[in-house]
C-alpha cells in the first residue's frame, strides 16, 4: 500500500507542512493539491466531503482529508492519511511543551508569518472562483449563496453556524419534488463497529477517569488527560477556534477553582496555555494539534518520559473521535444519497459551501490592512491577488507559494 500510494501520501505530507490559515484555507489548498494538480478527487466530491464533515464534531479539514484517503484506499489508507497529515503539527506542538520555558515568551518574533493571513485570503478567493460555476446554477442557489455569505461573515465565531447553514440549504432545495422523483431503494447493511468503538471508548474513559479521581489513584493524570481530551474531540463543533477556549477553561481556569479540593487535577498554567494558543496559529496543519502541547504540559511534572507519553495521549485522544465518526457516518451518507430527498439537498448544500467560503474570505480580510496609505497595505493586496492569480493560471504547487509568503514576511 505504501508503494502504491506513495505519491498521494507525499502530497499529504507536503500539505501538512505548508497548510496555514485554518480549516477554510486548508480546503482551498486541497482544491489546488488534490483536485487541480493531481485529480485524486473531483471538485464536486471535495465540496461534498467538506460539507459532510461540517455536520460532524471534530476537525473538519482533517476529516475531509481522511475521506480523500478513504476514497482511494479504504480504511487502511484513510488511517495512514490521517497520521501523515497530523504528524508535522503534532511533533512541533509536542516539542513546544519541552521548549516553552527555554526562551523569552515576549521575544517570540512571528513577523515571518505576517503575510500568511493575506495568503489564506488569496487561497480562499481562488476556491470561491473554482467552486462557483459548479454550485451556482439557478436562482435558488444564488439566494442560498448570498444568505450563507452574510450569515457566515456576521456569525463566523458561532460554532454551530456551519452545520445549521448546511442543513437549511439542503432543506431549501428539497422543497421541489418535480425534478428528481423518488425511486424505491432496498435497505442497505450498516457497519456499526467503529460507532460502537467510539461510544465504548467514550463511556469507559469517563467511568475509569471518574473512578481514578474519586479514589485518588496514584499517577491518575494520564487517565484524566485522555478522558478530558477525547471528550473535547467528540463534542466540539467549529474547529480549533472553538476547541482552544474549551481547553483553556478545562486545563487552566477550572483547576484554579478546585485546586484545594483536588490538588492532583490536570493543570496547565494560564500564561503557558495562552502562549500555546498563540503559537499554534503560526504552525502548519490542523489547529487541533494544540492537544499535543496540552498533553505534554499536563504531564510535564511527571518526568520526560511521561511528558512524551502526554504528547502522544493528547494527539491520539483529540483526533480519534473525528476519525471514528467520519468513517462510520460517511458510508451511511453514501447510501442516503441514493434517495432523491438527499440527492436534491446536495444542490443547496454545495451553494452553502460556496457562501461559507466567500463569507470566510471577507471575514479574514476585515482584519488585514488593505486600504490604509501604507506600504504594508499595498503588499497585502499584492499577496492576495498574486496568490489567487498564481493558483488560477499556473501549476505552481501550494507549498512554493507558502514558502514565498514566509520569505516575504522575513525580508519585509
Amino acid at each position: 500500500m505504501l508503494l502504491r500510494h506513495f505519491s498521494f501520501l507525499r502530497a499529504v505530507l507536503l500539505h501538512g507542512l505548508t497548510a496555514f490559515g485554518g480549516p477554510q484555507a486548508h480546503i482551498a489548498m486541497m482544491l489546488k493539491t488534490f483536485v487541480r494538480q493531481k485529480p485524486y478527487v473531483s471538485e464536486e466530491e471535495l465540496m461534498e466531503y467538506n460539507a459532510f464533515c461540517n455536520l460532524l464534531p471534530g476537525a473538519s479539514s482533517t476529516q475531509t482529508l481522511t475521506l480523500i484517503g478513504y476514497k482511494r484506499g479504504g480504511v487502511p489508507l484513510a488511517v495512514l492519511t490521517l497520521v501523515v497529515w497530523i504528524l508535522p503539527a503534532c511533533i512541533l506542538m509536542g516539542a513546544l511543551s519541552f521548549l516553552l520555558h527555554y526562551f523569552d515568551k515576549k521575544a517570540l518574533d512571528t513577523d515571518i508569518f505576517k503575510f500568511i493571513a493575506p495568503m489564506a485570503a488569496g487561497f480562499l478567493l481562488y476556491a470561491c472562483f473554482a467552486a462557483f460555476p459548479i454550485a451556482i446554477k439557478n436562482a435558488i442557489t444564488w439566494v442560498i449563496m448570498a444568505v450563507s455569505t452574510a450569515v457566515t461573515y456576521f456569525f463566523f465565531k458561532l460554532p454551530v453556524i456551519f452545520p445549521i447553514l448546511i442543513i437549511l440549504g439542503g432543506l431549501a432545495t428539497n422543497l421541489s419534488h418535480k425534478r428528481i422523483p423518488q425511486v424505491e431503494q432496498k435497505p442497505r447493511r450498516i457497519r456499526w463497529w467503529n460507532f460502537w468503538l467510539f461510544g465504548i471508548i467514550f463511556i469507559v474513559a469517563g467511568i475509569v477517569s471518574e473512578a481514578a479521581r474519586k479514589n485518588d489513584w496514584p499517577n491518575r493524570k494520564p487517565i484524566n488527560l485522555f478522558e478530558n481530551t477525547y471528550r473535547m474531540g467528540s463534542i466540539v463543533f467549529g474547529g480549533g477556534q472553538v476547541l482552544m477556549p474549551i481547553m483553556y477553561e478545562q486545563f487552566s481556569v477550572r483547576p484554579e477553582a478546585i485546586r484545594e479540593k483536588n490538588p492532583n487535577v490536570v493543570t496547565i498554567e494560564g500564561d503557558d496555555m495562552l502562549t500555546g494558543m498563540g503559537i499554534v496559529r503560526a504552525v502548519p496543519g490542523p489547529v487541533f494539534s494544540i492537544a499535543s502541547f496540552t498533553g505534554g504540559m499536563a504531564l510535564r511534572d511527571m518526568g520526560t518520559e511521561m511528558q512524551i507519553i502526554g504528547c502522544l495521549i493528547g494527539s491520539v485522544a483529540i483526533f480519534l473521535p473525528s476519525a471514528l465518526l467520519v468513517l462510520f457516518f460517511f458510508p451511511i451518507w453514501n447510501n442516503l444519497k441514493k434517495y432523491a430527498a438527499v440527492y436534491r439537498s446536495l444542490e443547496g448544500i454545495n451553494a452553502v459551501v460556496v457562501g461559507i467560503m466567500i463569507g470566510s474570505t471577507f471575514f479574514i480580510m476585515k482584519d488585514i490592512s488593505l486600504i490604509e496609505p501604507k506600504t504594508i497595505s499595498l503588499i497585502n493586496v499584492s499577496v492576495i491577488v498574486g496568490t489567487c492569480l498564481l493558483l488560477v493560471y499556473t501549476r505552481i504547487p501550494s507549498p512554493v507559494i507558502v514558502a514565498a509568503c514566509l520569505l516575504l514576511g522575513y525580508f519585509f
